[in-house]
């Protein structure tokens, strides 16, 4: 999957491939943030975005014989076409999701690009179609079969929908089918996570008392709208994170994968945070130190606890196979240490099936990365270091299962290569298979902050 950005905050041009992880690395203010919202508005909104033409000639199929058959290869031969056109609709919903004016995005633009030979379509599939408790409509696909089946349930001429939403119904289905295993469902903790984890509770109040306030004083007002409207001031991955931290009570009577098949994942990560999260009885969140007959609040916790909260309620209680893990900054408030850590997590949760996608100012990181790369080959040597320094088989990847983005200006090929400008772009990082991620950004500053130590350190001699 390729994405293609123009005009977008700093980024004048840019493309860059989603891979089992993903990292943007760069400068402040050089784009990281603006691409990774992008992404994540497109991931969380495709169902929306996306058109599916249902012939009419099917419609009337299904109502004048109980059944319609559709092959779902035309549609997937049309694909670039609907994501095309889905990603120009979407390019005009951007203002929306950073919550911004809309003339900061006149000229902004955003497209996915997916190659037809990638598109694996849902194999079985089975969808009921209701109205007012009455099921109208079956859609089913069998494992080997290109066909989508749709069947009436009710009688002929019973069906009181308009053939428009007849058509969105079954356009909704095939939407799923063809792009359901394409587009990953994802997860983003943002760098405004921290924030949301000490004023949840408050953020709660707030919205109960503006909803019992404005019922008491105006019937006219719709409550929802107007708190949606307020919630319009919050840029979309900032929105949803406001409102997983407010759902945390209700997300832990649930269990992930992770929970369920790998639970020494959640040990390691219960080491790196020094304790647990814990929801009472009451739905009252705490943190439970390891070895301490006390727990705390988010705001008597440490910002590191704080700043991991979302990660690990993800982990327990949502994460499933073929997710998009996005975390913007993950070395929030993190020793140098638990950074290491947090990427070797990433480098497990990569090899259990789900995709991972950061941009990081961190090199030790990056660094932890090189080793957790450098270290994946046959041979005696590394094997004896890996075990040596505590590394497991599950943490170590490969060079190929990553692809790393640097934010910076260099030259590109605008108007189909027609001509080449030096502006605001991702640039791609070499990853070599012996030696790692080769990531200037961080090497440049490290250098000169080398130089000086040796000067001062030396300088008189």
């Amino acid at each position: 999957m390729k994405i293609t950005i123009k005009n977008l905050g700093a980024l004048k041009q840019a493309e860059f491939t989603l891979g089992e992880m993903t990292i943007l690395c760069g400068g402040n203010n050089t784009g990281k943030t603006y691409a990774t919202y992008a992404l994540y508005g497109f991931l969380s909104t495709w169902r929306e975005g996306l058109s599916v033409d249902v012939a009419s000639k099917n419609v009337s199929e299904l109502m004048a014989e109980g059944v319609t058959h559709i092959d779902i290869n035309n549609y997937i031969e049309n694909s670039e076409r609907i994501l095309f056109d889905g990603c120009a609709m979407y390019s005009s919903f951007l203002p929306t999701v950073f919550a911004a004016q809309k003339d900061k995005f006149k000229d902004s633009y955003f497209d996915v690009a997916v190659a037809t030979e990638h598109i694996k379509p849902f194999g079985r599939y089975e969808r009921h179609m209701k109205a007012a408790s009455k099921e109208l409509f079956f859609i089913t696909k069998e494992e080997t079969s290109s066909d989508v089946v749709v069947t009436l349930l009710v009688e002929k001429g019973r069906v009181r929908l308009p053939q428009d939403v007849i058509k969105k119904v079954i356009g909704d289905a095939l939407k799923e089918i063809i792009f359901g295993q394409v587009f990953p469902n994802p997860f983003i903790a943002s760098a405004e996570r921290t924030g949301a984890a000490i004023f949840r509770k408050e953020l709660n109040f707030a919205r109960n008392r503006l909803l019992e306030e404005m019922a008491k004083t105006d019937q006219s007002v719709d409550p929802v709208d107007l708190l949606f409207k307020t919630y319009q001031d919050y840029a979309l991955p900032v929105k949803d994170n406001v409102d997983f931290t407010r759902q945390l009570e209700t997300l832990a009577k649930k269990n992930s994968y992770i929970a369920e098949q790998h639970p020494d994942v959640l040990d390691n990560f219960s080491d790196i945070i020094g304790g647990e999260y814990r929801v009472t009885k009451n739905d009252e969140l705490y943190y439970i130190p390891k070895g301490k007959k006390v727990r705390l609040t988010m705001d008597e916790s440490s910002s590191a606890v704080r700043s991991l909260l979302d990660i690990g309620f993800y982990l327990k209680h949502m994460a499933q196979p073929g997710d998009l893990l996005m975390v913007d900054e993950p070395e929030l408030n993190l020793h140098p240490e638990n950074q290491r850590r947090v990427a070797r997590l990433f480098a497990r949760l990569v090899n259990l099936g789900i995709k991972v996608f950061i941009t990081t100012h961190s090199d030790y990181i990056v660094k932890e990365l090189n080793t957790l790369i450098m270290l994946n080959h046959d041979k005696q040597h590394l094997k004896n270091i890996a075990e040596r320094e505590g590394y497991c088989r599950d943490e170590l990847i490969s060079s190929d299962q990553v692809k790393v983005y640097i934010a910076e200006k260099s030259m590109v090929k605008l108007d189909g290569g027609q001509r080449r400008s030096y502006c605001q772009t991702l640039v791609s990082a070499d990853i070599d298979p012996e030696l790692g991620i080769q990531a200037r950004s961080f090497d440049a500053t490290i250098d000169s902050i080398n130089r000086i130590q040796e000067e001062i350190v030396w300088g008189e001699e």
